[in-house]
């Protein structure tokens, strides 16, 4: 009996019944069975055609719930730009943009100077000479700007660095200076711009093609200076340098003292002319 409750409490209502009624005629003694056979056999038939119209409608499969798979979010911002930094226009020391660079960066993290009190007691300069026959002498530049401020060849990011931390030794800060030769401007966007730390970069006067103007021999060099006295290095004419402080999906941002405003350059431009000058960055933290 338990069997045969579980067989037809399995089947929906209409198959149920007619299943009760086969198995009932089944049971019957033989000489009463053919009536009641091919009846049921007539209402088995006609409850199958029945159930296949009623059923799904009363019993209906319950909706699966759809689920969407939403793609990651990519953890790039798509453009960030620093504020307060400020413009300092290039119109004293024509050959002293990374002074400026430098100024602006100070002043853009609430420091008290400005380019002539960093010229006068902070910057690292040496002069370049000549010799009877020509030859040209002057330092290595990541020991020492090349020259005078007015009309030298420039300054490279360790010396730089030097210099920055000579004056912030006289401040009351735990801020110092650090450089790399490592970094693209991406990366650098990536560490530093997203923090709101802006960046001193090494790149080309309105992102124009650098190239080897000349060349001199060294005759001074310090701690971060990879030549020795007497090796010979070459200076790339355009160089420039200037503040980076944003980006955009398709530029880098920049304040550019010679420009004397904050401007746009397109990123795979801005990373050529970048490597140019030897992927030259400082930050102070």
């Amino acid at each position: 009996m338990n069997k045969y409750r579980n067989e037809t409490n399995s089947l929906n209502p209409f198959l149920r019944f007619f299943k009760i009624l086969s198995l009932n005629a089944q049971r019957m003694p033989s000489k009463k069975k053919g009536v009641p056979v091919a009846a049921c056999a007539v209402f088995i038939s006609l409850g199958i055609m029945f159930s296949a119209i009623a059923v799904p409608q009363l019993y209906a499969a319950p909706k699966q719930e759809i689920i969407e798979i939403q793609p990651e979010a990519d953890s790039k911002k798509a453009s960030h730009m620093i504020k307060g930094i400020p413009i300092v226009v290039q119109d004293y020391y024509k050959a002293g943009c990374e002074t400026y660079a430098c100024t602006m960066l100070l002043q853009g993290l609430g420091f008290d100077i400005d380019e002539h009190k960093f010229v006068d007691n902070y910057l690292i300069l040496r002069d370049m000479s000549w010799d009877e026959n020509g030859t040209m002498y002057g330092p290595d530049m990541d020991s020492a700007f090349a020259g005078d401020i007015f009309t030298g060849h420039g300054i490279n990011c360790p010396a730089m660095a030097k210099s920055i931390n000579g004056y912030l030794k006289t401040q009351k800060t735990d801020k110092k200076a650090y450089f790399s030769k490592e970094m693209s401007l991406e990366q650098l966007c990536e560490e530093y711009i997203d923090n709101d730390i802006p960046v001193m970069t090494w790149v080309t006067c309105y992102m124009e093609e650098s190239y080897e103007r000349f060349s001199w021999v060294i005759n001074y060099v310090d701690e971060n200076s990879k030549h020795k006295v007497g090796d010979e290095i070459a200076w790339r004419q355009n160089e420039h340098c200037m503040v980076l402080i944003g980006y955009t999906d398709t530029q880098y941002i920049f304040n550019d003292s010679v420009a004397g405003k904050v401007v746009y350059h397109d990123k795979a431009l801005a990373e050529t002319r970048f490597k140019e000058i030897g992927t030259q960055s400082v930050v102070v933290k």
